[in-house]
């Protein structure tokens, strides 16, 4: 399905890394998932948030999106990553709340909940079933398998997970999430449904 061009034209506009056809995949399989709540782990400055978010709206469910806003180690200043713009000056500190806040506001506010915090934080409280389940944070290995740990034991059967940046490769990109994608795979409770770039979608069992 071809993006709204409403939707396109905000998610062009916003700030983040998330190719567009990469986006167009996101936004056609959240379509196809069960009123409830979704959850996003890794919000930036919420490109991936305003296409869960629309879906989310036509499908009656309800969007969680958690990051701590200060970015992820590529983010920070002498990475590859790094925006300066996104510095808050009074402390130094990368800081994408205030681009997040416009983006939720301007677009998916009646169906977003963001949650500022580490998902350390969250997943000692986190206990709601979800439908949907985005990983797309913080890319260590030791976060990446972390995430995956605490968040996709609360995918429902028949519920949706989608990892974001896999390169099997390692000349394409870091393997954390292609580690997570194989220990999903290996657990048997997860199948792969659908290969989009580097999004994986696989169905709980």
């Amino acid at each position: 399905m071809t993006l709204p061009a409403d939707v396109a034209a905000a998610v062009a506009v916003t700030k983040g890394f998330m190719p567009e056809d990469e986006g167009a995949a996101l936004y056609d399989v959240a379509l196809t998932c069960l009123p409830g709540t979704w959850l996003e782990i890794g919000t930036y400055c919420g490109k991936s948030t305003i296409l869960l978010g629309t879906a989310a709206r036509q499908a009656g469910a309800q969007l969680v999106t958690v990051d701590h806003h200060h970015g992820s180690e590529e983010n920070q200043p002498g990475w590859e990553w790094h925006d300066s713009s996104l510095v808050d000056p009074r402390t130094g500190l990368l800081d994408t709340l205030p681009s997040f806040r416009r983006t939720m506001d301007d677009h998916v506010g009646d169906v977003v909940s963001a949650v500022v915090a580490t998902t350390e934080q969250v997943a000692q409280w986190w206990c709601t079933p979800v439908q949907l389940l985005f990983l797309d944070g913080n890319h260590t290995e030791e976060t990446a398998q972390h995430d995956y740990k605490v968040f996709s034991p609360h995918v429902v059967p028949g519920g949706v997970l989608l990892v974001h940046d896999v390169f099997p490769d390692p000349a394409q990109g870091g393997q954390a999430p292609w580690h997570v994608v194989q220990a999903a795979l290996d657990s048997g409770r997860f199948v792969e449904e659908a290969v989009h770039g580097s999004l994986r979608v696989l169905r709980a069992r």
